[in-house]
């Protein structure tokens, strides 16, 4: 008995140190996990900033967001959203550098914006300051030159001569459509995704084109995301409720932007369509769900215009901010859209941002989005609606807290009076701490009052 205790002892220790030599041998297995992190936060609670790394400082690197991290949690901001960090592809269809969209490898930071240590640097860097980071997911396509093309020419769709194609429907001549039909392509795709939470610590995913790829493998990958981290914040590129029964909590909300873009423009309809609009898309969510609303995105200033091209100059763009907080929901900033931007941002070339223009509409911006932060009423309360064509007159009340948002949605001074009900209450301006208990004047063109009872 003595003999076989001493020959167990020998065999553990022989184990002990054959692992310990296993992870010597692969420093990497140690160097690169990271404990999961991160702040929870609720999904009726994001407060989201898209960031086009190469534009959003002089440096353009993953470093150089860190700087303005405290700037953008001073505004509000509770999440970054990181456009696609990966390597992009040698052929490009537009630009200097090429779609972003195009990824040549899954696992791999694009060096030109740094290294795996600078992403997890960023994002400990927001962690400290309660704020999430995501990144964006490009699943339903690679680059023609991502290793997966020669290693599994079976993993991606093609057509009755075996060739690769591009995803149909489009003219995305610089990616190579995926085959979620092959069952080894779905699980390497998920095993990438692991990867980012795992090495770096990331809390979520904005997932490009979501619309293009199928629901159930959303709903796979989902379910084995959240075995790693069950926190994610996940956010679909797409309009489709579907995505909600899949395990997303928000997707885009194109059809208010949309109606958004119609009322501010010159003789444009009435501001009372807004409110038919926010009904309608968010009658047909289910509980728990979310729209993701903006006045711009990386797409829209790209193919679109930027804000103030879209909503009338700078003060339209403001107003139109405004409108689109009153209604709540999960709001999104783009990129510099603080600093009144009035000129297309390619994502394909360098345009860096300059951030020392319009301090007095980043400051606006600030006010607007910190005070939308605090307030319950207007993230999730009742809304009523008091608007005339002109003018967006929404309350949103909870038994605490009322706050009524008055938007003048044209280029004209209009006429504003509050309705009787609302008269004889102190109300605040959040905007510039003045207060009132009637207000009967004029509102210039595309003027903003944000009112709390007092």
């Amino acid at each position: 008995m003595t003999f076989n205790r001493f020959l167990l002892s020998l065999i553990l220790i022989s184990s002990i140190l054959t692992y310990s030599c296993k992870e010597e041998s692969n420093p990497a297995a140690s160097e690169n996990k990271v404990p999961i992190s991160g702040p929870v936060i609720a999904t009726e609670n994001i407060i989201m900033y898209e960031i086009l790394v190469r534009n959003f400082s002089q440096a353009g690197t993953l470093n150089g967001i860190v700087s303005r991290l405290d700037s953008l949690k001073n505004m509000g901001i509770n999440t970054i959203w990181l456009m696609p960090i990966h390597p992009v592809g040698q052929i490009k269809k537009n630009g200097t550098y090429g779609s972003p969209y195009a990824v040549k490898n899954y696992q791999e930071v694009n060096p030109d914006f740094g290294t795996l240590a600078d992403l997890k640097n960023l994002v400990s860097e927001c962690h400290k300051r309660d704020m999430a980071l995501i990144i964006d997911w490009v699943a339903n396509h690679t680059a023609w030159d991502n290793p997966w093309i020669t290693a599994h020419k079976n993993w991606y769709t093609q057509d009755g001569a075996g060739n690769i194609i591009i995803p149909a429907g489009t003219n995305w001549a610089d990616v190579a459509d995926l085959n979620f039909s092959n069952t080894e392509m779905r699980l390497e795709m998920i095993n990438s995704m692991k990867f980012w939470i795992s090495n770096a610590d990331i809390d979520g995913f904005r997932c490009d084109a979501a619309d293009m790829v199928p629901d159930d493998f959303w709903k796979q990958a989902i379910t084995e995301l959240k075995k790693v981290k069950s926190n994610l914040i996940l956010l679909a590129e797409g309009s489709k409720t579907t995505h909600f029964s899949s395990g997303f909590k928000m997707n885009y909300s194109w059809n208010f932007y949309t109606d958004l873009k119609n009322v501010f423009k010159t003789g444009g309809i009435p501001a009372t369509n807004l409110i038919f609009s926010d009904q309608n898309e968010l009658s047909a969510l289910p509980a728990g769900s979310h729209k993701l609303r903006f006045t711009t995105n990386h797409d829209e200033t790209s193919w679109d215009q930027p804000p103030p091209n879209l909503f009338g100059g700078l003060a339209g763009a403001q107003a139109a901010s405004a409108a689109t907080l009153a209604f709540g929901s999960v709001p999104l900033f783009y990129n510099g859209q603080e600093t009144g931007i009035s000129v297309t941002q390619n994502i394909f070339e360098k345009s860096v941002i300059d951030w020392s223009k319009n301090r007095s509409i980043q400051n606006y911006y600030r006010k607007l989005v910190s005070f939308y932060k605090t307030s319950t009423a207007v993230k999730s309360g009742t809304k009523e609606s008091f608007s005339t064509s002109a003018v967006l007159r929404l309350k949103r009340s909870t038994a605490t807290e009322t706050v009524i948002f008055i938007v003048n949605v044209r280029n004209s001074n209009q006429p504003v009076s509050f309705p009787a009900a609302l008269k004889q209450q102190t109300w605040k301006n959040v905007l510039t701490g003045e207060t009132f208990t009637d207000f009967d004047g004029t509102l210039p063109a595309y003027g903003t009052l944000i009112l709390k009872a007092d």
